[in-house]
């Protein structure tokens, strides 16, 4: 079973997760498959809209286990090679001249909320919750920062990033990384009606409208930095911290530094 399934019907490209029964949790096979077909759908002129979304009760629970392993058996210079796999993921995502539509269901956690923060639109159900977790396993949230920080700011960012604290769809919301909550019996249909407007604009203005809004507001996110978080996740997961968080999470315990009362 392919960890990505992807539908493409009346210009609209349907991105699916589809690994529910590990809550969609991410490895190398899932980020080479979506960057992969990210990158085909931007430069295929019959789609007119991406939509990123996920099979199962949650969007997705982050990096798996499989790939959580590997992360603590490779050296620091092997870490950064697949750190910058995910990097390359989420700069195809943001750099997707085409609209790039998120629909969270569930949880979404760590890199999960990495990808909905390089969608230009998020939608989500009003029982989905998220958290930016690394620090509970000795990492930070490096990847991903630059488009989590641009979406919900350097201010709520000192809070999540460092407490790892879950919030709400609301939460979501009034931070800025989530613009709609619905319920979910309305979710389809509140969708069906945003393609529906996304439709009826202009393809190239819609393209020149989403570079105004980065060459207006933003600084770019370029290779460079992309190297240097890449260096410092790497260094962070084969340092002791990061190496005992993995080793607590894969063997269910608790870490070292979590002290008992």
């Amino acid at each position: 079973m392919s960890a990505l399934t992807v539908t493409r019907e009346q210009g609209i490209a349907t991105l699916t997760l589809n690994r529910p029964e590990v809550r969609n949790a991410f490895g190398a096979e899932l980020i080479a498959e979506l960057t992969e077909t990210v990158a085909e759908c931007d430069l295929d002129p019959e789609v007119r809209v991406l939509v990123l979304r996920a099979e199962g009760k949650h969007f997705s629970a982050g990096a798996d286990l499989n790939w959580m392993r590997s992360m603590k058996d490779l050296s620091q210079a092997e870490n950064k090679v697949d750190a910058r796999k995910l990097a390359n993921l989420l700069e195809v995502l943001d750099g997707c001249q085409k609209p790039l539509v998120g629909v969270c269901q569930g949880a979404a956690m760590g890199g999960g909320v990495g990808l909905l923060a390089c969608c230009d639109i998020v939608l989500a159900t009003d029982n989905a919750f998220f958290a930016l977790s690394e620090v509970r396993i000795g990492l930070s949230p490096a990847t991903i920062s630059p488009y989590v920080i641009r979406a919900i700011g350097a201010r709520q960012a000192r809070r999540y990033f460092v407490s790892a604290e879950p919030f709400d769809a609301q939460r979501a919301q009034a931070m800025g990384l989530v613009h709609e909550v619905v319920a979910t019996d309305d979710l389809d249909a509140t969708l069906d009606t945003l393609l529906e407007t996304l439709r009826a604009g202009g393809p190239e203005a819609q393209q020149a409208a989403k570079q105004l809004v980065k060459d207006v507001s933003l600084a770019p996110i370029d290779t460079t930095l992309m190297e240097q978080l890449a260096e410092r996740i790497a260094a962070q997961r084969v340092g002791d911290e990061g190496q005992e968080g993995l080793a607590a999470f894969l063997d269910k315990r608790t870490p070292a530094w979590v002290k008992s009362s």
